[in-house]
């Protein structure tokens, strides 16, 4: 009988029940609800498989130890406790991500330094030589949870997070999270047969999570390596088997996704992305400021992230957006428009009544995604 833990999948805001959804899809059992994440029941195989297939997931965490911390002391000691040499070679290499919610600790960044003291004398006393500290892509990754009195310590199995999907080679200002394009495309209901339009797609990234979901290509298929696989109870079999697996449900949809952008910089920065996920022939890109388009195909789905922060100022925002609501209303009846922006403001003057409003993030960045049926 395979051995089942209790993980930590974490996500974006508001994307808890799409993972939840992804998780039971591929085995996950005991599916628990959380802030930013679900907590689940699963075996090795089950966190091989989300890692590398799940679209909304950040980092799949495996819980090592939980202890009661009431003063500084406890986090070294207990850390200590903990047979680090079970996972990491003494030459390896390890980083500490860690999360303060208590009053014993002022700063996460010091919860982070006495936690790699702890591990790295712990090394020094038994074998004589330590790890060395790599802050961009260690051998071993852990993570440090401090809530009121408790201290959750887990490996983070993931490595980087895994919105880093590997196949944005270049980036515009203000690219958007692969895991909330994901989310979003999920979020809006798209059946996967309808045509799929992004009027300002910027570098790509929802036309490629949408053109991914409709051909199943998994989440991770792109990536170089993830965490799990430089660990000493890395099982290359399953590994393989895994991948195998889901890259054999990759299939040819014959789908309608396109895009258009007024920079013609974002346009050759997304289609040199599309080239590199291999995904040409599914997604096609122009050069066109919104206000010059008309549909190409029957009506489908759009999809938008137009500019609505510091990082993309436009002198009249207001006036900007009731442009993509007069554009909607002319020239996309029958389509299904969904738009995020932080601007609430600035979305009521679309002049359209919103079907459904949706919370999300992007960032620290509280949005709303809405969705206007244009009869």
């Amino acid at each position: 009988m395979k051995e089942k833990i209790i993980y930590t999948a974490k996500t974006l805001a508001g994307m808890e029940e799409l993972l939840q959804q992804e998780l039971l899809a591929i085995g996950a059992e005991n599916t628990q609800l959380l802030k930013r994440a679900v907590a689940f029941e699963g075996s090795k195989e089950v966190l091989y498989r989300g890692n590398y297939s799940c679209r909304t997931a950040l980092r799949f965490l495996v819980p090592v130890k939980t202890f009661p911390i009431t003063k500084q002391e406890d986090l070294y000691e207990n850390i200590k406790t903990i047979p680090w040499e079970d996972y990491l070679e003494g030459s390896g290499t390890l980083a500490v991500d860690a999360v303060n919610s208590t009053s014993v600790f002022t700063n996460s960044q010091y919860v982070a330094l006495k936690t790699k003291d702890a591990v790295v004398d712990r090394y020094r006393e038994r074998t004589g030589n330590r790890p060395s500290i790599n802050l961009d892509d260690p051998d071993l990754r852990i993570n440090i949870h401090i809530y009121k009195e408790t201290c959750n310590v887990s490996l983070d199995s993931s490595g980087s997070s895994l919105h880093k999907r590997g196949y944005r080679k270049v980036t515009g200002p203000a690219p958007l999270n692969e895991v909330l394009a994901a989310g979003l495309v999920q979020l809006s209901g798209w059946n996967k047969t309808v045509p799929l339009y992004d009027p300002m797609c910027g570098s790509g990234t929802i036309l490629i999570e949408a053109a991914m979901l409709a051909r199943n290509i998994p989440a991770g298929y792109f990536r170089p390596v993830f965490g799990f696989q430089r660990w000493k109870d890395f099982d290359e079999k399953l590994w393989d088997r895994v991948k195998a697996e889901e890259n054999a449900k990759i299939n040819d949809a014959a789908v309608t996704i396109s895009g258009s952008d007024k920079a013609s910089r974002a346009v050759a920065t997304a289609l040199e992305n599309i080239a590199f996920a291999k995904l040409t022939d599914t997604i096609k890109v122009t050069a066109a400021a919104f206000e010059y388009t008309v549909p190409t195909s029957d009506p489908g789905v759009i999809i938008c992230n137009p500019p609505y922060d510091e990082r993309l100022q436009i002198d009249d925002i207001i006036g900007f957006y009731k442009q993509i609501g007069d554009v909607l209303k002319k020239n996309y009846k029958g389509y299904e428009a969904w738009i995020i922006s932080s601007d609430l403001k600035a979305l009521k003057f679309i002049g359209l009544h919103p079907s459904k409003k949706i919370t999300v993030f992007n960032g620290p960045l509280e949005c709303r995604f809405v969705r206007f049926s244009l009869y």
